[in-house]
Protein backbone atom coordinates (compact mmCIF):
# COMPACT_ATOMS: atom_id res chain seq x y z
CA UNK A 1 0.00 0.00 0.00
CA UNK A 2 1.41 3.37 -1.00
CA UNK A 3 -0.62 6.31 0.25
CA UNK A 4 -1.32 8.92 -2.39
CA UNK A 5 -2.34 12.38 -1.26
CA UNK A 6 -2.51 15.84 -2.69
CA UNK A 7 -0.32 17.06 0.15
CA UNK A 8 3.18 15.75 -0.47
CA UNK A 9 4.25 16.40 3.09
CA UNK A 10 4.91 14.22 6.12
CA UNK A 11 3.94 15.47 9.56
CA UNK A 12 6.72 14.76 12.04
CA UNK A 13 5.38 14.07 15.52
CA UNK A 14 8.40 14.07 17.84
CA UNK A 15 6.96 16.57 20.39
CA UNK A 16 3.40 15.22 20.37
CA UNK A 17 2.31 14.17 23.84
CA UNK A 18 5.25 15.90 25.54
CA UNK A 19 6.29 19.44 24.54
CA UNK A 20 2.96 19.62 22.70
CA UNK A 21 0.06 18.50 24.88
CA UNK A 22 -2.23 15.71 23.76
CA UNK A 23 -5.05 18.23 23.21
CA UNK A 24 -2.88 20.48 21.06
CA UNK A 25 -1.42 17.47 19.25
CA UNK A 26 -4.92 16.32 18.33
CA UNK A 27 -5.74 19.80 17.01
CA UNK A 28 -2.61 19.82 14.81
CA UNK A 29 -3.31 16.32 13.53
CA UNK A 30 -6.90 17.31 12.75
CA UNK A 31 -5.75 20.39 10.84
CA UNK A 32 -3.20 18.37 8.86
CA UNK A 33 -5.81 15.72 8.02
CA UNK A 34 -8.38 18.33 6.97
CA UNK A 35 -5.81 19.86 4.60
CA UNK A 36 -5.31 16.51 2.86
CA UNK A 37 -2.26 15.38 4.82
CA UNK A 38 -2.13 11.64 5.38
CA UNK A 39 1.52 10.73 6.04
CA UNK A 40 2.61 10.65 9.70
CA UNK A 41 6.13 9.96 10.96
CA UNK A 42 7.01 8.76 14.44
CA UNK A 43 9.35 6.30 16.14
CA UNK A 44 9.42 3.87 19.05
CA UNK A 45 11.86 6.18 20.85
CA UNK A 46 10.43 9.73 20.49
CA UNK A 47 11.50 11.73 22.49
CA UNK A 48 13.69 9.53 24.71
CA UNK A 49 16.46 12.17 24.90
CA UNK A 50 14.30 14.45 27.04
CA UNK A 51 14.66 13.92 30.78
CA UNK A 52 11.80 11.93 32.23
CA UNK A 53 10.61 10.58 28.86
CA UNK A 54 10.54 6.94 27.84
CA UNK A 55 10.18 7.17 24.06
CA UNK A 56 6.61 5.88 24.18
CA UNK A 57 4.98 9.30 24.07
CA UNK A 58 4.76 10.13 20.35
CA UNK A 59 3.42 6.73 19.31
CA UNK A 60 0.93 6.71 22.19
CA UNK A 61 -0.41 10.11 21.13
CA UNK A 62 -0.82 9.06 17.51
CA UNK A 63 -2.54 5.85 18.58
CA UNK A 64 -4.94 7.76 20.81
CA UNK A 65 -5.75 10.24 18.02
CA UNK A 66 -6.44 7.53 15.42
CA UNK A 67 -8.63 5.66 17.90
CA UNK A 68 -10.55 8.82 18.78
CA UNK A 69 -11.09 9.78 15.13
CA UNK A 70 -11.63 6.27 13.79
CA UNK A 71 -9.45 7.07 10.78
CA UNK A 72 -6.71 4.45 10.89
CA UNK A 73 -7.45 3.25 7.36
CA UNK A 74 -7.16 6.81 6.01
CA UNK A 75 -3.65 7.59 7.24
CA UNK A 76 -0.19 6.31 6.32
CA UNK A 77 1.66 5.52 9.56
CA UNK A 78 5.44 5.45 9.59
CA UNK A 79 7.46 4.37 12.63
CA UNK A 80 10.93 3.06 13.39
CA UNK A 81 12.94 0.47 15.29
CA UNK A 82 16.58 0.24 16.34
CA UNK A 83 17.33 3.32 18.43
CA UNK A 84 15.18 2.82 21.51
CA UNK A 85 17.30 2.76 24.70
CA UNK A 86 17.36 -0.50 26.61
CA UNK A 87 18.52 1.17 29.83
CA UNK A 88 15.76 3.24 31.49
CA UNK A 89 16.71 6.91 31.65
CA UNK A 90 19.50 6.66 29.07
CA UNK A 91 19.30 9.78 26.89
CA UNK A 92 22.06 8.67 24.51
CA UNK A 93 22.28 5.98 21.84
CA UNK A 94 24.75 3.96 23.90
CA UNK A 95 22.15 1.38 24.91
CA UNK A 96 20.15 1.40 21.67
CA UNK A 97 18.16 -1.80 21.06
CA UNK A 98 19.82 -2.39 17.69
CA UNK A 99 18.54 -4.44 14.77
CA UNK A 100 18.86 -8.08 15.76
CA UNK A 101 15.94 -10.29 14.79
CA UNK A 102 14.84 -10.38 18.43
CA UNK A 103 15.02 -6.58 18.75
CA UNK A 104 13.01 -6.08 15.57
CA UNK A 105 10.34 -8.51 16.78
CA UNK A 106 10.10 -6.79 20.17
CA UNK A 107 10.12 -3.37 18.54
CA UNK A 108 7.20 -3.98 16.20
CA UNK A 109 5.14 -5.53 19.00
CA UNK A 110 5.58 -2.43 21.16
CA UNK A 111 4.84 -0.03 18.31
CA UNK A 112 1.67 -1.88 17.29
CA UNK A 113 0.44 -1.78 20.86
CA UNK A 114 1.14 1.92 21.37
CA UNK A 115 -0.28 2.88 17.97
CA UNK A 116 -3.39 0.73 18.58
CA UNK A 117 -3.15 -0.82 15.14
CA UNK A 118 -2.65 -4.22 13.56
CA UNK A 119 -0.12 -3.11 10.95
CA UNK A 120 2.45 -0.42 10.18
CA UNK A 121 2.33 1.10 6.72
CA UNK A 122 6.03 2.00 6.59
CA UNK A 123 8.57 0.51 9.00
CA UNK A 124 12.07 1.93 9.22
CA UNK A 125 15.41 0.74 10.51
CA UNK A 126 16.20 3.88 12.49
CA UNK A 127 19.98 3.60 12.71
CA UNK A 128 22.63 1.25 11.41
CA UNK A 129 23.63 -1.75 13.49
CA UNK A 130 26.70 -3.29 11.93
CA UNK A 131 27.11 -5.66 14.87
CA UNK A 132 24.26 -7.69 13.38
CA UNK A 133 24.52 -9.40 9.98
CA UNK A 134 22.49 -7.49 7.43
CA UNK A 135 20.85 -10.73 6.38
CA UNK A 136 19.49 -11.28 9.91
CA UNK A 137 17.93 -7.81 10.05
CA UNK A 138 16.42 -8.00 6.58
CA UNK A 139 15.11 -11.49 7.23
CA UNK A 140 13.36 -10.22 10.35
CA UNK A 141 11.71 -7.44 8.35
CA UNK A 142 10.77 -9.98 5.70
CA UNK A 143 9.05 -12.10 8.35
CA UNK A 144 7.05 -9.11 9.58
CA UNK A 145 5.91 -8.33 6.04
CA UNK A 146 4.96 -11.97 5.42
CA UNK A 147 2.78 -11.83 8.56
CA UNK A 148 1.13 -8.63 7.39
CA UNK A 149 2.48 -6.58 10.31
CA UNK A 150 4.32 -4.14 8.05
CA UNK A 151 3.47 -3.06 4.53
CA UNK A 152 6.58 -1.24 3.28
CA UNK A 153 10.18 -0.93 4.44
CA UNK A 154 12.54 2.01 4.77
CA UNK A 155 16.09 2.66 5.93
CA UNK A 156 16.89 5.75 7.94
CA UNK A 157 20.43 7.12 8.35
CA UNK A 158 21.98 4.50 6.09
CA UNK A 159 24.66 5.28 3.47
CA UNK A 160 23.94 4.61 -0.18
CA UNK A 161 26.29 1.62 -0.51
CA UNK A 162 24.66 -0.18 2.42
CA UNK A 163 21.19 0.61 1.12
CA UNK A 164 22.05 -0.81 -2.29
CA UNK A 165 23.45 -3.94 -0.64
CA UNK A 166 20.31 -4.30 1.49
CA UNK A 167 17.97 -3.87 -1.48
CA UNK A 168 19.87 -6.44 -3.53
CA UNK A 169 19.93 -8.92 -0.64
CA UNK A 170 16.21 -8.58 0.01
CA UNK A 171 15.45 -9.03 -3.69
CA UNK A 172 17.59 -12.17 -3.83
CA UNK A 173 15.71 -13.71 -0.89
CA UNK A 174 12.26 -12.54 -1.93
CA UNK A 175 11.89 -10.38 1.18
CA UNK A 176 10.22 -7.00 1.42
CA UNK A 177 12.59 -4.49 -0.19
CA UNK A 178 13.58 -1.04 1.08
CA UNK A 179 11.75 1.49 -1.06
CA UNK A 180 12.24 4.49 1.21
CA UNK A 181 15.30 6.27 2.58
CA UNK A 182 15.14 8.82 5.38
CA UNK A 183 18.03 11.24 5.82
CA UNK A 184 18.71 14.76 6.94
CA UNK A 185 18.35 17.03 3.93
CA UNK A 186 17.62 20.71 3.40
CA UNK A 187 18.64 23.57 1.13
CA UNK A 188 21.71 24.58 3.14
CA UNK A 189 24.67 22.24 3.39
CA UNK A 190 27.40 22.15 6.04
CA UNK A 191 31.09 22.17 5.22
CA UNK A 192 32.27 18.80 3.90
CA UNK A 193 33.66 16.33 6.45
CA UNK A 194 32.22 18.19 9.45
CA UNK A 195 30.53 16.20 12.19
CA UNK A 196 26.92 17.02 12.94
CA UNK A 197 26.16 17.97 16.52
CA UNK A 198 23.12 15.71 16.64
CA UNK A 199 24.13 12.15 17.35
CA UNK A 200 22.75 9.62 14.90
CA UNK A 201 21.85 12.16 12.20
CA UNK A 202 23.15 11.38 8.74
CA UNK A 203 23.12 13.78 5.79
CA UNK A 204 21.79 12.91 2.37
CA UNK A 205 25.09 12.91 0.48
CA UNK A 206 25.47 13.64 -3.21
CA UNK A 207 26.02 9.92 -3.68
CA UNK A 208 22.70 9.11 -2.00
CA UNK A 209 20.81 11.79 -3.93
CA UNK A 210 22.20 10.39 -7.18
CA UNK A 211 21.19 6.88 -6.12
CA UNK A 212 17.63 7.98 -5.32
CA UNK A 213 17.37 9.74 -8.69
CA UNK A 214 18.50 6.57 -10.43
CA UNK A 215 16.06 4.21 -8.69
CA UNK A 216 12.40 4.83 -9.68
CA UNK A 217 11.05 2.76 -6.77
CA UNK A 218 13.08 4.59 -4.10
CA UNK A 219 11.75 7.70 -2.33
CA UNK A 220 13.66 10.02 -0.01
CA UNK A 221 11.91 11.36 3.06
CA UNK A 222 13.92 14.37 4.22
CA UNK A 223 14.08 15.34 7.90
CA UNK A 224 15.37 18.47 9.61
CA UNK A 225 14.10 20.27 6.51
CA UNK A 226 13.62 23.66 8.20
CA UNK A 227 16.53 23.26 10.61
CA UNK A 228 14.42 23.80 13.73
CA UNK A 229 13.50 27.32 12.67
CA UNK A 230 17.02 28.44 11.82
CA UNK A 231 16.08 29.81 8.40
CA UNK A 232 13.89 32.49 9.95
CA UNK A 233 14.57 32.84 13.69
CA UNK A 234 17.41 35.18 14.75
CA UNK A 235 17.42 33.53 18.18
CA UNK A 236 18.43 30.23 16.59
CA UNK A 237 21.74 30.79 14.78
CA UNK A 238 23.05 28.24 12.34
CA UNK A 239 25.56 25.70 13.70
CA UNK A 240 29.22 26.56 13.19
CA UNK A 241 29.54 23.86 10.51
CA UNK A 242 27.32 26.00 8.24
CA UNK A 243 29.59 29.03 8.59
CA UNK A 244 31.03 29.21 5.08
CA UNK A 245 30.56 31.44 1.99
CA UNK A 246 28.20 29.00 0.30
CA UNK A 247 25.67 29.46 3.10
CA UNK A 248 25.62 33.24 2.60
CA UNK A 249 25.08 32.86 -1.14
CA UNK A 250 22.34 30.28 -0.71
CA UNK A 251 20.51 32.32 1.91
CA UNK A 252 20.64 35.40 -0.29
CA UNK A 253 19.20 33.51 -3.26
CA UNK A 254 16.57 31.89 -1.06
CA UNK A 255 15.41 35.27 0.25
CA UNK A 256 15.35 36.78 -3.23
CA UNK A 257 13.18 33.96 -4.55
CA UNK A 258 10.83 34.15 -1.55
CA UNK A 259 10.37 37.90 -2.05
CA UNK A 260 9.75 37.52 -5.78
CA UNK A 261 7.12 34.81 -5.23
CA UNK A 262 5.52 36.51 -2.24
CA UNK A 263 5.98 33.47 -0.01
CA UNK A 264 8.10 32.62 3.02
CA UNK A 265 11.66 31.34 3.00
CA UNK A 266 10.51 28.13 4.67
CA UNK A 267 7.96 27.57 1.93
CA UNK A 268 10.61 27.94 -0.75
CA UNK A 269 12.79 25.36 1.02
CA UNK A 270 9.91 22.87 1.15
CA UNK A 271 8.94 23.56 -2.47
CA UNK A 272 12.57 23.06 -3.54
CA UNK A 273 12.70 19.67 -1.84
CA UNK A 274 9.40 18.60 -3.36
CA UNK A 275 10.44 19.77 -6.83
CA UNK A 276 13.38 17.36 -6.61
CA UNK A 277 10.96 14.50 -5.99
CA UNK A 278 11.61 14.24 -2.26
CA UNK A 279 9.05 14.17 0.53
CA UNK A 280 9.73 16.71 3.28
CA UNK A 281 9.05 15.84 6.91
CA UNK A 282 7.98 18.89 8.88
CA UNK A 283 7.88 19.00 12.66
CA UNK A 284 5.53 21.62 14.09
CA UNK A 285 4.35 22.71 17.51
CA UNK A 286 1.90 25.48 16.55
CA UNK A 287 -0.98 25.94 14.11
CA UNK A 288 0.86 28.82 12.43
CA UNK A 289 3.87 26.61 11.69
CA UNK A 290 1.61 23.91 10.29
CA UNK A 291 -0.34 26.34 8.10
CA UNK A 292 2.91 27.72 6.69
CA UNK A 293 4.06 24.20 5.80
CA UNK A 294 0.70 23.30 4.25
CA UNK A 295 0.88 26.50 2.18
CA UNK A 296 4.17 25.34 0.68
CA UNK A 297 2.20 22.81 -1.38
CA UNK A 298 0.88 25.72 -3.45
CA UNK A 299 4.36 27.10 -4.21
CA UNK A 300 5.56 26.08 -7.65
CA UNK A 301 9.15 26.70 -8.70
CA UNK A 302 9.70 26.97 -12.45
CA UNK A 303 12.83 25.64 -14.10
CA UNK A 304 14.61 29.01 -14.05
CA UNK A 305 14.00 29.50 -10.34
CA UNK A 306 15.14 26.00 -9.54
CA UNK A 307 18.28 26.52 -11.59
CA UNK A 308 19.05 29.73 -9.66
CA UNK A 309 18.58 27.98 -6.34
CA UNK A 310 20.72 25.04 -7.38
CA UNK A 311 23.49 27.22 -8.79
CA UNK A 312 24.04 29.16 -5.56
CA UNK A 313 26.92 27.51 -3.76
Amino acid sequence: MTMTTGLNLVLGTIPFGTAVSEEDSFALLDRFFEAGGRMLDTSNNYPFWMEGRTGDESELTLGAWMAARGNRDEVFVSTKVGARPTVPGDTTLDSAEGLSAAAVARGVEGSLRRLRTDRIDLYWSHIEDRSVPLEETLGAFGELAARGLIRELGASNMPAWRLERARAMSAAHGWVRCTYAQLRHTYLRPRPFTRLAEGGHQLATDDMLDYVRSEPDLTLWAYNTLMSGRYTRPDRPLPESYDHPGTDRRLATLREVAAELGVTVNQVVLAWLTADGHVPIVGVSTAAQLDEAIGAAEVKLDDDVRARLDAAC
